[in-house]
């Protein structure tokens, strides 16, 4: 039994499952509730505490190099995706290599069509973070800006606001950077589906425990909640 002339019910399950998985895993990350706060959350209160610093620094360079290296790790990575997304879409005009190694695992002998739309899932995930990416560059870059309208004077009316909202956006930048790294997880995790709907299954709960595990059970996760009260 098949909803698409090529894709089996197994197939369409375990694809459902990603996307739900993909989407949930978001969620909890970013929305986990007050008792048990996700690193991000976490890190998002230290992003505010940065901006609240800014106000008692006269010079600020340290700063100006600290979110220079952010934008510096956005622009890598939105490179990285690029190429992978040209690579994956020349691999999809051109199948033969992987049809000859995917048919020595699973035995199997598919058509085309049911690898190239295995190969775009991995693609629009690839696209997905590149644009997470570049808009958290570009927010990283409206941080900046609000950075340096700052006033010096800590007494200034205006001058706790504007760090307030410099801090909001480097959030923005950072939950979007975030993003973009899950989708790239995924991506990596979707490849798995090239093996069979049940690999592509333990492949989502593979990615899935390990992205709740770095934000929820991590040691990094343990040393920030050290300053905590």
């Amino acid at each position: 039994m098949s909803f698409f002339p090529i894709l089996t019910l197994l197939d369409v399950v375990a694809l459902a499952l990603l996307v739900i998985c993909w989407l949930g895993i978001g969620l909890l990350i970013e929305h986990p509730g007050g008792r048990r706060p996700s690193v991000t959350i976490l890190m998002a209160e230290y992003r505010r505490e940065w901006m609240r610093e800014l106000l008692t620094r006269d010079v600020r360079i340290f700063d100006s190099q600290i979110l220079a290296s952010l934008r510096q790790g956005t622009s890598f990575f939105a490179s990285t995706c690029l190429l992978a997304v040209g690579g994956v879409l020349a691999l999809i005009g051109n199948t033969d290599p992987l049809e000859d190694v995917a048919e020595g695992l699973t035995h199997t002998d598919s058509p085309v069509l049911l690898w190239q739309i295995k190969l775009m899932l991995v693609a629009l995930f690839l696209t997905h973070a590149f644009l997470k990416f570049v808009w958290a560059n570009r927010i990283f870059g409206y941080c900046s800006v609000m950075m340096a309208a700052v006033p010096l004077d800590p007494k200034n009316p205006k001058a706790a606001t504007r760090a307030s909202m410099a801090g909001e956006l480097n959030i923005r930048a950072a939950w979007n950077f975030n993003r973009g790294l899950r989708s790239m997880y995924f991506a990596l995790g979707s490849l798995a589906w090239l093996l069979g709907a049940v690999p592509l299954m333990v492949a989502t709960g593979a990615v899935v425990w390990l992205l709740w595990s770095r934000e929820f059970a991590s040691s990094a996760r343990k040393i920030v909640l050290t300053d905590e009260p």
